[in-house]
């Protein structure tokens, strides 16, 4: 390190410069410089920075927010739960032969996430007898009806369900009708065989 004269008198006489016992210059340690992060943990200290301010943006968000945004909050809030209820009614109405519910998101003014729309699977399944059938019918138009304001696609999904238990009970009226008539035949011949076998008596000969 070279100081030259004209230096020092800038410096002026209150300046201090430390020697040794042998005059030699003393370097002293350089705090700053020593105190200096690396790249890495300017870095880190830099994301952690960027993340408070976050949270804390996140915390008074709602301080933050004009009247109409807080009303679009409330409304979206308001949504989101009506939402979830109604595709609760029908997992809980359909047992299982709904799937697990899906959801349209919007995101709000404060930055959260809310359900706009949602939908569950009914599987609408015939089954092995009319009478199974109609009950699984039931179910569904059950199931489908089951929230307190029905969609348009909910009564689509109803009256689908109504049309496969009239189909279903028209199979069984018909299944039980040739029932009854293959029995009221039975009964018809069996008597006439009766009828015949009485003025036809056989004979047996040993």
């Amino acid at each position: 390190m070279n100081i030259g004269l004209t230096a020092l008198q800038d410096i002026g006489s209150n300046y201090y410069m430390p020697l040794n016992d042998r005059e030699v210059l003393v370097v002293e340690k350089d705090e700053l410089r020593n105190s200096q992060l690396t790249d890495a943990q300017k870095l880190d200290k830099e994301i952690q920075k960027a993340k408070e301010v976050k949270e804390s943006k996140s915390v008074n968000q709602k301080d933050e927010l004009s009247p109409d945004e807080e009303r679009l909050v409330r409304d979206l809030s308001s949504r989101d739960s009506e939402v979830r209820a109604h595709e609760s009614a029908h997992q809980a109405a359909g047992g299982g032969m709904t799937g697990a519910a899906s959801f349209t998101y919007q995101q709000g003014p404060d930055g959260k996430m809310y359900a706009i729309g949602g939908e569950v699977s009914i599987t609408m399944k015939a089954g092995s007898t009319p009478q199974e059938t109609i009950a699984n019918a039931r179910q569904v138009a059950t199931a489908a009806m089951a929230a307190g304001n029905p969609s348009p696609q909910d009564f689509a999904v109803a009256s689908s369900a109504r049309v496969m238990e009239m189909k279903a009970q028209q199979q069984l009226a018909r299944e039980q009708r040739e029932e009854l008539i293959g029995k009221e035949s039975y009964a018809s011949e069996n008597s006439f065989q009766k009828q015949d076998n009485s003025t036809k008596p056989f004979d047996i000969s040993a």
